[in-house]
């Protein structure tokens, strides 16, 4: 391979085969950097040795596939190239030919300068051959094989689930598959394999995983794909703890592949303490968390400020960031957006000089560094805020509390953000220092209230197991779902999510095993007894023959890949990725069908 010849290779007759990165034309001497995805050798073409060659070398051109038989020499000292690993020897040529010619592409695999991403996804073959991709999909298939490797060592069995099945909508929308032998139906493309996994619990394999596509019609971000891959797994009779054991020795596994260490096992936050202490159930814990720093002001200091004194007053440290001009400070304020009756205090300074004993106690709270240049900014509620909508009041925490604290947690965010260059807290690169900040956050609420539909929908899914304590809550708030004040909103459920760096690497749960459970559940969810016989009757009737106790999770691979290698997008470590628009610029997809098709399927397009 062109990336492997070393000094311990001279004198070696060696044959290499790849792509012309580059021609370098010296008169009788021609030098070939030939490329494959293991790196580049130099080759040598010597027209007093052979002309012929010489002469056929002459009219190489950059992605020209070639093959070249020579010997392999040491370099003389001054032309060792120490940036390449096979820097000190070139491969002297005897015999070449040109396997396949190339038009001129778009832009060269070896430009430093990026081309705009459309132009990489719609030549993407030739994007592809850039060594970042390459490093990228490298590390991808070790991640994967580790992740196979360690849960088969773990006793798991990898088994696929069906691609076309039934379509059971639970918010995103599905990807239907028109049926040509049943005229009208429609398959779905699964969203994940969820009743499946389930399923093989229930018929004795006690131990499933899959590395599985699953697909999502949905509005695009960075961080989604319409298809994408999961790293799914489920277990029979587990604790939450189980789960957790096997989530943090695949990771362990996986992030040694790509060359990083991880320490375990991950700390452990309530989804309540979670929101208390960072305003977002998915932490980033590299930044200092809030502090309440309500009893810091006087009674007739927060009247002076017009501050809710019933409600939490928010410091957001942001460390070492050093001295704010003027138009950074004003340009603090636009980051903020309320979520209800919140405001913001983003000049500290100001603070100080009228409140100094206020100032003084915050800082000392928040633990401040002024020689750091630590930056201090104010989250709190409006005294002039009109009434709450009427919310649940079960929770530990209220919904007024909850707006101070989701509209502190992005303001925290979008701070660390824009100074993040100054203080270094977040790295750009897949460099193995990283700091990498793993938690579980636990005991998510069961339901969360839709304004739109006005009732209570699954905050995880259907078939999460609430907490065996809560059990007394579902039973008397079952029939009172279109209520915001039904007891169902403080039922727990035996659901987690295991976070990285301030990003949601997968979700799971601990599982209904019970008909009559998961009955209640779909009643509390707005669905008659028909409409859930209709949707999951196959799913209802295998509960009832002997379902033992039984608990997974699923992790995205592109999340975990994109983190490891320093990606800004998801599409930087899928091969063949969709836009934002969800198109295949490559493949020009999706397209049209012909009147044929469409007729033999039963469909009529409406324009």
């Amino acid at each position: 391979m062109c990336g492997t010849l070393r000094a311990s290779d001279a004198g070696k007759k060696a044959v290499l085969m790849g792509w012309v990165n580059k021609r370098r034309d010296h008169g009788s001497l021609l030098f070939i950097d030939l490329r494959d995805r293991t790196g580049v050798t130099q080759v040598v073409v010597n027209a007093d040795r052979d002309a012929a060659i010489h002469e056929k070398a002459g009219t190489l051109r950059n992605e020209y596939v070639i093959a070249v038989t020579g010997t392999v020499r040491l370099r003389d000292a001054s032309t060792i190239n120490p940036n390449m690993p096979t820097g000190e020897v070139e491969l002297v040529a005897e015999e070449l030919r040109i396997l396949n010619e190339s038009k001129l592409p778009p832009f060269l695999p070896s430009d430093t300068a990026l081309t705009n991403e459309e132009t990489r996804l719609k030549y993407r073959y030739i994007d592809l051959r850039r060594d970042a991709m390459q490093f990228n999909i490298e590390t991808r298939h070790k991640v994967a094989k580790a992740i196979r490797d360690y849960l088969s060592d773990q006793g798991f069995f990898e088994i696929e689930t069906p691609f076309m099945t039934r379509s059971t909508p639970e918010g995103a929308r599905d990807y239907l598959v028109p049926s040509r032998v049943q005229p009208g139906t429609f398959y779905a493309l699964p969203q994940s394999p969820q009743m499946f996994k389930q399923i093989l619990m229930i018929s004795g394999f006690d131990k499933y995983f899959q590395i599985v596509r699953c697909f999502r019609d949905e509005d695009l971000r960075a961080d989604r794909q319409p298809e994408f891959t999961q790293i799914d797994l489920e277990m029979s009779y587990p604790q939450p703890e189980s789960v957790w054991g096997v989530v943090e020795g695949f990771l362990t596994a996986a992030f040694q592949a790509a060359g990083s260490a991880i320490k375990t096992p991950f700390p452990r936050m309530d989804y309540d303490e979670a929101i208390r202490l960072y305003g977002i159930d998915k932490p980033d814990l590299r930044l200092p968390a809030f502090t309440d720093v309500r009893e810091c002001f006087t009674a007739e200091n927060l009247q002076e400020l017009a501050i809710n004194a019933n409600l939490p007053v928010i410091a957001i440290r942001t460390p070492k960031v050093g001295e704010l001009s003027r138009k950074e400070r004003d340009d603090i304020k636009p980051m903020f957006h309320s979520k209800g009756g919140a405001k913001i205090f983003e000049d500290f300074k100001r603070i100080g000089n009228k409140y100094p004993d206020a100032a003084a106690a915050i800082a000392k709270k928040t633990a401040m560094q002024d020689g750091d240049g630590d930056l201090i900014v104010l989250v709190a509620g409006s005294a002039q805020a009109g009434p709450q909508t009427a919310m649940p009041t079960h929770r530990k925490v209220t919904p007024a509390e909850l707006a101070i604290y989701a509209s502190a947690g992005l303001l925290r965010l979008a701070l660390a953000q824009k100074y993040a260059d100054r203080h270094g807290i977040f790295k750009k690169t897949g460099d193995p220092a990283n700091d990498f900040r793993f938690l579980w956050v636990t005991n998510f609420p069961m339901f969360e209230w839709d304004e739109g539909e006005k009732q209570w929908m699954a905050a995880h899914h259907p078939f999460t197991s609430p907490h065996e304590q809560d059990m007394t809550l579902l039973e008397t708030g079952v029939d009172s779902v279109t209520d915001p004040q039904s007891t169902v909103s403080a039922v727990r459920a035996l659901a987690y999510d295991v976070v990285l760096n301030g990003t949601e690497l997968g979700s799971g749960s601990i599982r209904i095993h019970r008909q009559d459970i998961q009955s209640k559940i779909f009643r509390a969810l707005g669905m008659t007894e028909e409409e859930a016989k209709s949707r999951f009757g196959f799913f209802l009737e295998a509960l009832e023959y002997g379902t033992p106790p039984h608990g997974g999770i699923a992790l995205g691979l592109d999340r975990i890949v994109m983190i490891l290698a320093g990606a800004e997008s998801l599409r930087e470590v899928i091969p063949f990725p969709k836009t934002a628009r969800a198109v295949d610029l490559m493949c020009d997809a999706p397209t049209p069908v012909s009147d044929r098709q469409l007729r033999e399927l039963g469909i009529a397009v409406k324009k």
